[in-house]
């Protein structure tokens, strides 16, 4: 499969969903769901590798407010979570990681 985005907005604005892309084709081939309440943001390689991405703040910030209760991110963004105040994601879950592999282990339901 390819899927090719044409650029259109601003210029590298929707890599953050290379990660949110290929969980949605990873659970449509396997039949198996995403979790409900779980959001996700980061840029993927071709090898797999998931890339930090800005506006970290305000994604978590929406995310909570639309009732989500875990979050899968970019090891690299963790230290823009710790800037955060505690008490505006409290009940919040973060999963921080490094490979693609690791995103789909958290995000797909076991059948």
């Amino acid at each position: 499969m390819h899927i090719h985005v044409p650029e259109g907005a601003v210029p590298k604005d929707g890599p953050s969903a290379g990660v949110t892309m290929l969980t949605a084709l990873a659970s449509v081939y396997t039949g198996r769901k995403v979790k409900p309440y779980l959001a996700m943001t980061g840029e993927i390689t071709l090898r797999g590798q998931v890339l930090p991405v800005g506006g970290i703040k305000e994604k978590i910030l929406a995310a909570k407010r639309a009732g989500i209760k875990e979050v899968i991110l970019c090891w690299q963004n963790e230290k823009d979570i710790k800037e955060i105040n505690p008490d505006y994601i409290k009940g919040l879950k973060f999963h921080y990681v490094k490979q693609m592999n690791q995103v789909l282990e958290t995000a797909l339901l076991k059948k």
